[in-house]
């Protein structure tokens, strides 16, 4: 077991993992498992019954153990906790902030291991210097209570808001380099998270349709439609003064303004090579939609792009076409199909 750091010690005690689904849960299992004390929150009940039950499995082809360790619902945990990992679905992170405050001692942070800019929600509820960022692209799915499944390793990055290298920030990179070897820490956190949009972008409209990611990305007619998702988000990261960042496949810069149709070729192609071998084969979207029969993110992801790219000047017409066809997915009048992306502005 690795021991402890100084500067890990300087932040010691348990830490709080809010959200319990795929990403709180691979990650707050690797760290019980290295040994550091985790208290795991979640909303569903039947998943918090069943950890505390039998504890907390991963499975999949990256690794298979189970840990234990205690779960609670929002409403039944306590204590305060310097260390908050927050991993909930981005429409439900304000909320989730409330219920963290009073959880939250005056010296902590809460780390927001989330797609999309929850960092903003979160600063708004409990204080820009008690917010941390972090990008993700790690694959992992909620199979069942008590069950989570590892599919693929992606980059793990992690930023305070404004840049800096802070003491806590290197703690917790050494803290999330236990479940992650490669993290790293940048100082650029927001051109992570826009370039994370970008992507996300794609596997929104992957959720929408049949085949897997790698299969839906592949398809050579959809060129156009990758060139013109990414290209919007990237415009107004642009028009805001964010300067993008790539990740496992994916060149911001291959699909803005100075981007040829060859780089973005190249790009997809690199994003269909690092999906391919993924045991997760369908976006989160795509399980929401379809298996799990709720709400997807989008509201909280993609469709904020539009009034930021409207304040600019820069119209969002595939973005605005997209987040439509979600709804109309969530409502049960639009059925998963291949053909869907056809419809989409190209």
């Amino acid at each position: 077991m690795k021991e402890e750091s100084a500067a890990a010690r300087g932040l010691a005690g348990p830490i709080l993992v809010w959200g319990a689904g795929a990403i709180g849960g691979t990650i707050g299992a690797y760290l019980v498992r290295a040994g550091h004390a985790v208290v795991f929150v979640d909303a569903d009940a039947q998943h918090v019954e069943a950890i505390t039950r039998d504890g907390l499995e991963i499975e999949g082809p990256i690794d298979a153990f189970r840990i234990r360790a205690p779960a609670y619902t929002p409403e039944t945990v306590k204590g305060r906790y310097r260390r908050v990992i927050l991993a909930v679905k981005a429409h439900h992170t304000e909320a989730a902030c409330r219920a963290i405050e009073p959880h939250l001692a005056a010296d902590g942070y809460v780390l927001s291991a989330q797609n999309g800019l929850c960092e903003t929600i979160i600063a708004d509820v409990v204080g820009r210097d008690r917010t941390i960022g972090a990008f993700v692209n790690f694959s992992a799915d909620w199979m069942a209570p008590g069950r989570i499944m590892y599919g693929g390793r992606g980059a793990v990055v992690l930023g305070e808001l404004d840049g800096t290298t802070t003491p806590r920030l290197t703690a917790l990179h050494e803290l999330l380099s236990l479940f992650e070897p490669g993290a790293i820490i940048t100082d650029n956190i927001w051109g992570y998270l826009w370039g994370k949009l970008g992507y996300g972008a794609m596997l929104f409209a992957q959720g929408v349709a049949e085949k897997g990611i790698a299969d839906t990305l592949a398809r050579p007619e959809l060129l156009p439609l990758w060139r013109r998702l990414a290209g919007e988000v990237m415009a107004v990261a642009a028009a805001e003064g964010i300067a993008p960042l790539g990740f496992n496949g994916y060149e911001p810069a291959a699909f803005g303004a100075a981007g040829t149709e060859d780089g973005a070729s190249a790009s997809v192609a690199a994003m269909v090579a690092f999906n391919r071998p993924n045991a997760k084969t369908h976006s989160g979207i795509w399980r929401d939609l379809w298996v799990r029969k709720r709400r997807t993110e989008v509201d909280a992801q993609l469709a904020p792009i539009i009034p930021i790219g409207a304040k600019h000047g820069i119209a969002c017409p595939t973005l605005a076409a997209l987040v439509t066809m979600i709804h109309e997915c969530e409502a049960g009048t639009r059925p998963m199909a291949d053909a869907n992306l056809m419809e989409l502005p190209r």
